[in-house]
């Protein structure tokens, strides 16, 4: 292999709000390599790339750019290096063509008309298509397509630039079997032209079969950089959990009330492209947690279950008869809480006060005439919500968007400490939130659970999940894979099963 370093990142430091989250980091590119990058949620992957790429500002630290210091303060100095990241949110326009969204900004014009060349840019497009032979047209609309083909949309703009250094943030989060295979002989291609590639990713698998080398972060500094090798599933996962993790002795906690009565039972779900032939049983008062990496399912599963999407089969039994949810309305009359993943996108409104949030899913059970609802019940609510999981401030005004993130969090939480509960669903509860919040948030959860609610956790921290779960299912590519329940369960535990390498020793590249 080519030695040659194209990018060097040294001794990168960079803190928000005072907390430092990348620490003396360094990071090395050959070319023609494919350098695989890890770490577990919060180690720092994100906030390294988006300053090698120009959206964050580094603190102290210096990059090189075959061999010359380079300062990149934006995505035009990321790509006028010859570098392109395809992320894992996509940037695509739905509304216009394959070929319009590859060269947009690029569009080939019509000499010194300065009037687009559609007919030259189709060409161009398809002929890039044709090259890495991807299951698409350059004149298709993107928005008939699915999320898997938007992805290789992505992955095109970033080849069209004929880049030295493509960084790809979980390509196959979104992709089919199918497509990921083609995306990893696109790689194999790409190596072969001397491209390098930087490929973050939480699975496993594909990193061992596609890295040459393997760098990983924990807690936001260097844990160890790989040859090919060097690379041994158990070893990896243990360097990215810590060599000394309290793992609690695992998980051993019980269910607190005795009572072997299950309440849920989910038969054969199935939504095409998401999830398939999923079951699992529930009981009273049990916390149950969903691992997995991205893209597993566990979401979609979440929302099927809560009446936000439909499912194509399989049934639902609550309380031994059978529930449809047809609309979440239903739902939260039937008994279901929901804290979605996106929590200011989907959990509450910004610009609404405490108030008003918390009585957003409540209106039915707060008293109302005929023209108005009783405003001073809607208040008395939020104080008692407010007083109960200790929200700060304590102002009933107070706009949520200017809360903290934790505060924020006991706000979409809180909303359904009012009603009845059966099963609460509670999708990554505490991303994004500090230790103390973490902490008065499983405090909540369990308070429910020894009232004989049904606590649904997903999570992508694994700590947490070992803390706080009586049981963990592990999902992997939409289906699951693996019950933790017997004995001492530990992260790693979770993050083999997840990753589809359990008892191997060894993957061979």
């Amino acid at each position: 292999m080519n030695q040659e370093i194209i990018l060097e990142a040294c001794d990168i430091n960079k803190s928000f709000s005072g907390v430092q989250v990348l620490n003396q980091v360094h990071l090395d590119i050959r070319k023609g390599e494919v350098h695989a990058l890890m770490g577990e949620n919060g180690a720092g992957k994100s906030t390294l790339i988006k300053i090698i790429t120009g959206a964050y500002t580094k603190d102290s630290g210096r990059i090189f750019w075959k061999g010359q210091e380079v300062e990149i303060n934006s995505l035009k100095d990321c790509q006028g290096l010859g570098m392109a990241c395809i992320y894992q949110e996509l940037s695509v326009i739905p509304a216009l063509t394959v070929a319009q969204n590859i060269y947009l900004g690029r569009e080939p014009k019509k000499g010194k008309t300065g009037l687009i060349d559609y007919k030259k840019m189709n060409r161009m497009a398809q002929e890039l298509i044709d090259r890495y032979e991807f299951p698409l047209k350059a004149t298709d609309i993107v928005d008939s397509l699915g999320i898997g083909l938007r992805q290789l949309v992505e992955i095109l703009k970033g080849l069209s630039c004929n880049s030295e250094l493509l960084i790809m943030d979980e390509p196959t989060a979104s992709l089919s079997g199918k497509e990921a295979s083609i995306l990893f002989r696109i790689i194999d291609a790409l190596r072969r032209q001397e491209v390098s590639i930087i490929y973050i990713s939480h699975r496993l698998e594909e990193v061992y079969m596609l890295s040459d080398r393997l760098t990983i972060l924990r807690d936001g500094k260097n844990a160890a950089v790989l040859e090919k090798e060097e690379i041994i599933p158990k070893d990896v996962i243990q360097t990215m959990i810590g060599k000394v993790v309290d793992e609690s002795a695992g998980s051993r906690k019980t269910l607190t009330r005795n009572t072997n009565e299950v309440v849920l039972k989910v038969e054969g779900l199935t939504r095409k492209g998401f999830f398939e032939n999923v079951n699992f049983e529930v009981r009273q008062g049990e916390i149950l947690g969903f691992g997995g990496l991205i893209g597993a399912g566990r979401t979609e599963v979440m929302r099927c279950l809560y009446g936000a999407d439909k499912y194509q089969s399989g049934k639902i039994w609550i309380e031994g008869k059978e529930y449809v949810p047809t609309s979440t309305r239903k739902s939260i009359a039937f008994g279901f809480g929901f804290v979605p993943e996106d929590r200011r996108g989907q959990g509450f409104i910004p610009l609404l006060s405490t108030n008003r949030n918390t009585a957003l899913t409540n209106y039915d059970i707060i008293r109302q005439t005929a023209f108005s609802i009783s405003s001073k019940e809607e208040l008395e609510m939020c104080k008692k919500i407010i007083e109960k999981i200790d929200i700060r401030p304590a102002d009933p005004e107070k706009q949520v968007g200017l809360m903290s993130g934790g505060n924020q969090q006991k706000v979409v939480i809180g909303k359904w400490l009012m009603r009845e509960l059966k099963i609460l669903i509670v999708d990554e509860p505490t991303a994004g939130i500090d230790v103390g919040a973490k902490d008065e948030i499983y405090h909540i959860l369990e308070e429910l659970a020894a009232k004989g609610v049904i606590v649904i956790l997903v999570s992508s921290d694994l700590q947490e999940l070992v803390r706080v779960s009586h049981r963990i299912l592990v999902m992997r590519k939409g289906k699951i894979v693996k019950e933790l329940a017997e004995g001492t369960v530990t992260q790693a535990d979770i993050l083999e099963a997840a990753s589809g390498i359990e008892n191997q020793e060894e993957v061979a590249g």
